[in-house]
């Protein structure tokens, strides 16, 4: 499994987590509210995962 693949796997569960946050409302009301923030979070660290390894500099494919 390449690493682009991993990146936007996870970032895929990210949004599940965070449409089933926003869905269902006892995970976000209460001392819950900042649970969809976390998944936010999740998927533009994803997105920034994505991009630095699609750049090129994220694997470990060879010498620089």
């Amino acid at each position: 499994m390449t690493t682009e693949r991993i990146i936007v796997l996870g970032s895929a569960c990210w949004a599940l987590a965070l449409v089933v946050t926003l869905v269902v409302p006892g995970l976000h009301s209460g001392n819950r509210h900042w649970w969809p923030w976390v998944c936010v979070v999740g998927l533009l660290l994803g997105a920034f995962g994505y991009a630095y390894v699609a750049r090129g500099r994220g694997n470990a494919a060879g010498p620089h």
